[in-house]
């Protein structure tokens, strides 16, 4: 008999070492969360480092086995939407400083798995709110999560005006810009992780950029930094099409740019402005 909590638990420190976690709690999640149970029935198409432009890889069987692998598996290979590489999502995951107790906004949950990596963090005295624009994504996500009470499923985009403040925010879909919403209801402390992404017809429902790490102060402010570089599916009612131009002449400029700041005040563009926007500036 298989004994797959030592998969998972060589799964979380192999993931640990290669991604440079810093979270034990973290490791903790990734040795306990069942990520099968947040998938549709296998055998699973999957897709690693080495699959760029090689036909669709899936694997040999439905033994869960399969599933501690750092590669990214489908959970709806008609629309090629994948879960993402726990290695990847590990590390955005990381750099929020999660501690037991934080209220945290997940946003793109896809079938749940990395809000119930989240949630096994923050635990039962935390908070997640997971956010999924897909009505049967967020449905089967919902089930899935039933056994965290504290992981609420919410169907929409994620525009929608947020109640209370969040001590963390994780945006799992490419945007043009960040909302006012999440802006607004991230916490003094608190941190923002999102994909600024370029889209185009060639490209379909992906996108590519990079992430941004927005951290707030207590006056309001924003510090902001550059993290990884990224493709990933766009969000669906997260974009702007000006803003998608815009974004991508600046990355042609500096495709991985330093800047340290979200301005938020008005002002008119200027040299320190890699992108400006009619509500926000990254300079």
């Amino acid at each position: 008999m298989i004994d797959l909590a030592l998969y998972r638990r060589f799964f979380a420190e192999e993931i640990a070492a290669t991604a440079g976690l810093k979270t034990p709690a973290l490791i903790d999640a990734l040795a306990a969360v069942p990520r099968e149970h947040f998938l549709r029935p296998g055998p699973w198409m999957v897709r690693g480092e080495g699959d760029f432009g090689a036909p669709p890889r899936h694997t040999p069987d439905a033994d869960p086995r399969h599933t501690y692998h750092n590669y990214s598996m489908a959970i709806d290979p008609a629309r090629q939407l994948f879960n993402g590489a726990p290695g990847l999502l590990a590390m955005w995951i990381d750099s929020l400083g999660l501690q037991p107790g934080h209220r945290v906004l997940h946003i793109g949950a896809g079938l749940g798995y990395y809000s119930a990596l989240i949630g096994h963090v923050v635990g039962a005295k935390g908070t997640v709110v997971a956010i999924e624009v897909d009505e049967s994504l967020a449905s089967e996500a919902r089930t899935n999560l039933l056994s965290m009470p504290w992981v609420d499923l919410l169907h929409g985009d994620g525009t929608a005006a947020l109640e209370g403040t969040f001590n963390a925010i994780l945006v799992n879909a490419g945007v043009t810009h960040p909302q006012d919403a999440w802006l607004d209801a991230l916490a003094a402390g608190g941190r923002l992780l999102l994909p600024l992404t370029v889209t185009m017809p060639a490209m379909g429902s992906l996108g590519k950029g990079f992430m941004a790490l927005l951290t707030k102060s207590a006056d309001g402010s924003f510090s902001a930094r550059t993290l990884s570089l990224v493709s990933v599916y766009s969000g669906v009612g997260l974009r702007d099409e000006a803003l998608n131009a815009s974004l991508g002449a600046a990355m042609m400029r500096s495709p991985f740019p330093t800047f340290s700041r979200l301005r938020r005040d008005p002002h008119d563009a200027g040299p320190s402005c890699w992108l400006h926007g009619p509500a926000f500036c990254f300079s």
